[in-house]
């Protein structure tokens, strides 16, 4: 795996217009790095620093999903969150009203109008959710007043905005899906701080005395690499519907009496299902604590700023990641469509009647698939929890949600990088 994504990059290289590309994409991370370190005015570094270290296990969670920009007190503090909260209420409106739903179908032009009012939608949720963040680190505004929140709260908008545009840019000249791409590179460069606290928990011998605590270093770091290697077998893993094609003669040739097969992948709706139940779930302690985080509340309050702590949150969490997952498979596949387009070509599946149960066969296996892949996301989602609850030993565990999104975002950067090398490929050999 690791040779094919390597040689795909240097084949890649050798071509103007994907070198182009790969310029352009790397360019636009770069700059989302470089504003990781531009202050906002009026906020104190040191005072969110110390927020996202110990605070509530939001505000790191904050700081992970943007690369350090909330420790930094930095424009890109709210990363991209605001819009992927907007896409998944559109999407949402879209299954629910017809004229939405018709704006999906009509191609590019409803497509543009929809992207038009999530950007939107961003912009709106994000001076929401940038006044609620205001009021959760009320303590690190230097000086409180309305121009100072007018100032935090629009430069934290607009800091979302600049990255959604990045996001698209990266999208449409860049390679790969941009917003991924921007959390995939937030989230990886957290990993020298990861290597940092197992050296220092080694140092204090947290991890065990002598020999034993390099032990537990050598377990924990097989451990990770097991969970990559399993994320990326599944992620690969796909079932495979044969489908037969009857001979027909047109005039003097004979067409069809081809095999081929229709690959549905276990995990066909990717790492959407992760995003969007994180999403979700982290919204209403976010506004709790951001608000009311540093002040004395009633037994419930405090309870629902601590819910991300609880089991039942977890359970909750591995749930909604299972309806997302098959949300997004329903939205991506079609069987009865695809049933009529086998028809219409003169196919069948074997023993198998075409029509109706054919897309009855298809559903049924895609179910069974999809059932699979979501208990995998789901147990991807909660197993670092339940090995910080058996081990005791926190921090150190690569979260599930952010070892999916890294190996998600790179295969399918990957995959993007050998269709696009391919699709020459065969033009040059056409011409």
């Amino acid at each position: 795996m690791a040779n094919n994504m390597v040689a795909s990059i240097r084949n890649a290289w050798k071509v103007p217009e994907l070198r182009k590309r790969m310029l352009m994409t790397v360019l636009m991370l770069l700059i989302f790095r470089l504003g990781t370190h531009i202050p906002v005015p009026g906020l104190s570094a040191a005072a969110l620093s110390q927020l996202a270290q110990t605070g509530s296990s939001l505000f790191g969670f904050i700081n992970i999903i943007s690369g350090g920009a909330f420790s930094n007190a930095s424009i890109f503090s709210m990363s991209i969150s605001p819009y992927i909260t907007a896409s998944i209420i559109i999407q949402l409106l879209t299954i629910a009203i017809p004229k939405l739903e018709q704006l999906s179908k009509e191609g590019e032009h409803g497509r543009k109008i929809l992207a038009q009012w999530t950007r939107y939608s961003t912009v709106i949720l994000g001076f929401i959710q940038a006044s609620a963040m205001y009021a959760g680190i009320r303590d690190a505004v230097v000086r409180r007043n309305f121009w100072s929140y007018l100032t935090i709260t629009l430069t934290f908008t607009a800091g979302t905005a600049f990255l959604m545009w990045l996001g698209e840019q990266i999208t449409e000249y860049g390679i790969g899906n941009g917003i991924s791409l921007l959390i995939f590179t937030g989230i990886l460069s957290r990993g020298p701080s990861l290597a940092a606290i197992l050296y220092e928990y080694l140092r204090a011998e947290i991890l065990g005395p002598g020999v034993v605590g390099y032990i537990v270093l050598v377990v924990i770091i097989l451990v990770m690499i097991a969970m990559i290697a399993l994320v990326v077998y599944v992620q690969e893993a796909e079932r495979r519907i044969p489908v037969q094609y009857a001979k027909r003669v047109v005039g003097r040739k004979m067409y069809g009496g081809q095999s081929t097969h229709i690959p549905i992948k276990v995990n066909s709706a990717g790492v959407m299902p992760i995003i969007f139940a994180m999403s979700i779930m982290t919204f209403p302690p976010t506004i709790i604590n951001l608000i009311w985080g540093s002040k004395e509340t009633g037994p419930v309050l405090t309870y629902l700023k601590n819910i991300n702590d609880k089991w039942w949150f977890t359970i909750a969490y591995a749930l909604l990641v299972m309806f997302f997952t098959f949300f997004y498979t329903m939205i991506a596949f079609n069987p009865i469509e695809l049933a009529n387009n086998i028809k219409k070509n003169g196919g069948f599946v074997p023993g198998i009647r075409p029509g109706k149960p054919t897309a009855d066969y298809i559903t049924k296996v895609l179910n069974r698939v999809t059932w699979f892949g979501a208990f995998f996301l789901a147990l991807v989602t909660v197993l670092p929890s339940l090995l910080q609850a058996f081990t005791k030993i926190s921090n150190v565990w690569l979260g599930g949600t952010s070892l999916l999104i890294l190996v998600s975002v790179a295969i399918e950067t990957v995959r993007q990088i050998e269709s696009q090398l391919m699709l020459r490929h065969y033009k040059g050999f056409l011409d």
